[in-house]
């Protein structure tokens, strides 16, 4: 075990005993712990992995809503804000940063003309597909450590999880 992994594991052991020394569950508490740790291991490297490629985290928020969250892959500059939770301000800067670097673009919505639209163009789903590509094997990596067999299930239940989540917000 290398010294990253050992001072991880750590952690998680010493969060799981405050936690449950405060009076948490320890069963919950190991999940959502081991949960956030794994976040929190994996935005760091999606961080230097979007430094990498000259990208910032709201720039990667804005081409994944519009790649991957967005119906027809398109938004409006609102919807954009609200999604990055960031002010209307903020985002027509980060939109006018990346229209220059050519990774969206924005047009009148012919429907409503007072409305902009904004899509990703060539250079911008290029973008998405190699962030992906990249993450993709460190995410395998971190799976590595899970058995074949046990990931469906694994996700199956994260699954669950987050249904639960969508109940509680209704």
């Amino acid at each position: 075990m290398n010294r990253t992994a050992k001072s991880e594991r750590s952690r998680y052991e010493t969060e799981v005993a405050a936690y449950v020394e405060a009076g948490g569950n320890e069963q919950v508490q190991r999940v959502i712990t081991a949960v956030h740790g794994l976040h929190r291991r994996l935005s760091q490297w999606y961080t230097q992995n979007l430094s990498d490629l000259d990208l910032t985290a709201g720039e990667w928020a804005v081409i994944r809503h519009l790649a991957a969250e967005a119906d027809d892959h398109i938004s409006t500059p609102s919807q954009l804000a609200d999604t990055a939770a960031v002010a209307p301000s903020s985002m027509t800067h980060r939109l006018d940063r990346m229209a220059e670097r050519g990774l969206i673009e924005r047009e009148p919505d012919q429907e409503n003309r007072t409305r902009i639209l904004v899509h990703l163009t060539r250079d911008g789903w290029e973008m998405f597909r190699q962030v992906i590509r990249h993450s993709d094997m460190v995410e395998s990596d971190v799976l590595s450590h899970v058995p074949a067999g046990q990931r469906d299930k694994l996700a199956q239940l994260l699954e669950l999880a987050i249904a639960g989540l969508d109940d509680e917000m209704k």
